[in-house]
């Protein structure tokens, strides 16, 4: 025997055959799976226990002597075939069609529901998974696209990227049609993610000329007081160079002292004022072109933005101004009803009660007959909280002969839990459309 024959290595072991590889593969799904479903098991225990804790710290609260927050915990109404007052009212600032009220929308499934409460309750990474779940459970163009459209909002909130894509071709194949965008975290979200109240709002219409002045020179006013301002252009029809330039210099004066802005109807106006110029003419002056390119880099289209720098340096026969990409700037859907008037805006989470924003929400309904409530940026409201702002807003739609209570460009994460709590009954819920 060699000496190296005693140190030899040890034979190799013989491959697994076919059935045995198949057992190991369903050995190890089933214990994946087991394992899920006991996650699963603890988490919604976990929140039966917050949900029982919260219910009697809702309960102590509204049992203060307070009679204006009520003094139960909101029991979820029967789903009724219509709202016949609500639609009766010939309020402009709440009706329109941009949007189907939850108040008349089917049923929220249970697991949606228990998905709602897990991520409201901070358990985000269980109601992903369970939403991932839902998803691969639906196959068809008649599928719920409810848990489609959480996951996308969960995906958004959190900035996963990658996953919000692979989705999205999942819901293409699936659907059969286009996929929602996405959109970065809002530079409004980071920028004081603290802030809540009142948005100055300055709406736009009729011909952009030398009469905006004074709405121009109040919104500036209200701008050392509100860190966050809304313009809208929606129903701006045509523009002149005078009216260009007194909005051009509005916006640059508003970034310059660092307020953020909420635009409303851009691509509109950039639309209108595109149609009114031309390469190598200069009727009009430079404020048409040069509000366009504004608007184009508060939009952040920037191919667009360098080809129209080009057609303006050619016509002007100056350097093309560079592109800078904005930094408080949001971009809002343009909604199919009246001029809005002053919104308040829920900052993006909202959780441990409500604190000082009880009190804001109270100067803003003393102030207005109509309460708009704007979500945008609301990304997770809590189980306590939720209750205790649904007692607030009974309380506030009893006053007088009703007050109408609209909720706009909720997520679809809120919104469900919104409808669970009974929200659709007290105001009309407008979820962000997908």
């Amino acid at each position: 025997m060699g000496l190296f024959s005693i140190f030899k290595k040890s034979e190799t072991l013989p491959p697994l055959t076919d059935d045995e590889a198949a057992r190991l593969a369903a050995n190890s799904e089933a214990e994946r799976q087991s394992q899920q479903a006991r996650q699963r098991e603890i988490a919604r225990a976990t929140a039966m226990k917050i949900d029982a804790i919260e219910s009697a710290m809702a309960a102590d609260i509204f049992n203060l002597p307070e009679p204006a927050w009520g003094s139960q915990r909101p029991v979820r109404p029967p789903r009724a075939a219509g709202n016949d007052a609500f639609d009766a009212i010939a309020t402009t600032l709440l009706l329109g069609d941009d949007a189907l009220p939850l108040a008349v929308a089917d049923a929220a499934t249970p697991v949606v529901e228990e998905i709602a409460i897990l991520y409201a309750n901070g358990q985000r990474a269980v109601a992903e998974q369970m939403l991932s779940d839902a998803v691969a459970a639906t196959a068809g163009l008649n599928s719920d696209r409810t848990p489609w459209w959480m996951l996308f909002d969960l995906y958004q909130v959190s900035g996963q990227q990658d996953a919000f894509d692979s989705l999205s071709i999942d819901y293409a194949s699936t659907f059969e049609t286009s996929p929602p965008p996405w959109n970065a975290p809002a530079a409004l979200a980071t920028a004081s993610p603290g802030w809540a109240g009142l948005t100055p709002t300055a709406a736009l219409s009729g011909v952009l000329d030398q009469h905006i002045a004074p709405q121009l020179e109040r919104l500036r006013q209200q701008a050392a007081s509100s860190p966050v301002l809304r313009l809208e252009f929606s129903r701006v029809s045509a523009v002149d160079a005078e009216g260009c330039a007194l909005l051009l210099d509005t916006l640059r004066q508003l970034q310059a002292s660092q307020r953020e802005l909420i635009l409303v109807g851009a691509p509109a106006l950039a639309t209108l004022l595109r149609d009114g110029i031309a390469t190598g003419r200069r009727e009009g002056g430079e404020a048409p072109w040069l509000l366009l390119l504004e608007l184009l880099q508060l939009q952040q289209r920037e191919k667009e933005f360098e080809h129209t720098a080009m057609d303006y340096c050619v016509t002007f026969e100056v350097s093309p101004p560079s592109f800078t990409p904005p930094q408080q700037v949001a971009m809002a859907p343009v909604q199919n009803i009246a001029a809005s008037s002053d919104r308040f805006m829920l900052p993006p989470v909202i959780e441990h009660q409500l604190g000082p924003l009880l009190p804001a929400i109270q100067q803003y309904a003393e102030q207005y007959p109509a309460l708009v409530f704007d979500c945008s940026r609301l990304t997770r409201i809590d189980y306590a909280s939720a209750l205790q702002l649904h007692s607030v807003l009974q309380a506030l739609a009893a006053q007088g002969e009703g007050r109408k209570i609209a909720l706009r460009d909720v997520n679809h994460l809120v919104t469900a839990l919104l409808r669970l709590l009974g929200y659709a009954s007290l105001a009309r819920i407008y979820p962000h459309k997908y």
